[in-house]
């Protein structure tokens, strides 16, 4: 096998999105760490991911297991060209239905956890490397009983325009991306029940106006993208994968 020299942390990597980019990143060249904390989606993982791919356990609402794996990356590589942030949780909940902890725990995940996993990865961000947030299309779109994620995805989103600023001086690119509908296991755990998942489906592509759901590839590609020197002159921006669903909603 030929010597990988481009090297990627994927959080979330063990599933969906993350997981497709972890095996398009492998195939382009990188050594990469995919991170989870399911052991279901873990196990999973390190059987159909390459073998060379290291899946590691790590919740992001974590600083000790952020910790863990600033380490391993210090030990294994000493750099990094890309950090993907995909970690995260998404819950259809009514304002009244969320309590204090589910607000940490969505909270943690889905901003906390991006923020100081970054922070900790710093120091090994080479020049020119790639940092890639998840954001979401309901900062725009005003999805009810999606308060929580909008609020945290917003705040992603705005990090994102920050760091972009913060970090140009090293010449570390901050991205931030949008996936719309994507045909990934995620989307049924929103908290719908299973009579309401169906119907929803079907609205969100009658709503969508290419008519269908992506595929997690499709957004790993747009990854895999912004990571390469042909995105070398792009920052601080925020890229819809969404068929068209932000726009015609």
């Amino acid at each position: 096998m030929e010597k990988k020299t481009k090297t990627a942390v994927i959080t979330g990597g063990t599933s969906g999105i993350g997981l497709a980019t972890a095996r398009l990143l492998f195939e382009k060249g990188f050594s990469v760490i995919a991170t989870g904390q399911n052991p279901e989606t873990l196990k999973a993982a390190r059987e159909s991911l390459p073998k060379d791919i290291i899946v590691l356990k790590a919740d992001a609402r974590s600083l000790s297991d952020t910790e863990c794996l600033a380490a391993e990356v210090k030990e294994l590589w000493g750099h990094l060209d890309l950090v993907y942030l995909n970690a995260g949780t998404s819950e259809m909940l009514p304002v009244e239905a969320v309590d204090e902890q589910i607000f940490d725990d969505a909270v943690s995940t889905n901003l906390k956890g991006h923020f100081f996993t970054l922070q900790k990865l710093l120091p090994f961000l080479s020049e020119g490397s790639s940092v890639i947030f998840n954001g979401g299309l309901s900062v725009w779109l005003g999805t009810p009983n999606y308060s929580l994620t909008t609020l945290a995805k917003a705040a992603t989103e705005a990090l994102t325009r920050a760091l972009a600023v913060e970090l140009a001086p090293r010449k570390i690119r901050v991205n931030c991306i949008t996936p719309g509908p994507i045909d990934t296991p995620a989307f049924d755990k929103l908290g719908l029940p299973k009579e309401d998942l169906s119907g929803f489906r079907n609205i969100v592509k009658t709503k969508t106006p290419l008519g269908r759901f992506g595929r997690a590839e499709e957004v790993a590609e747009v990854i895999s993208f912004l990571a390469s020197p042909s995105a070398s002159y792009i920052t601080g921006v925020k890229f819809a994968v969404d068929g068209g669903m932000g726009i015609s909603f």
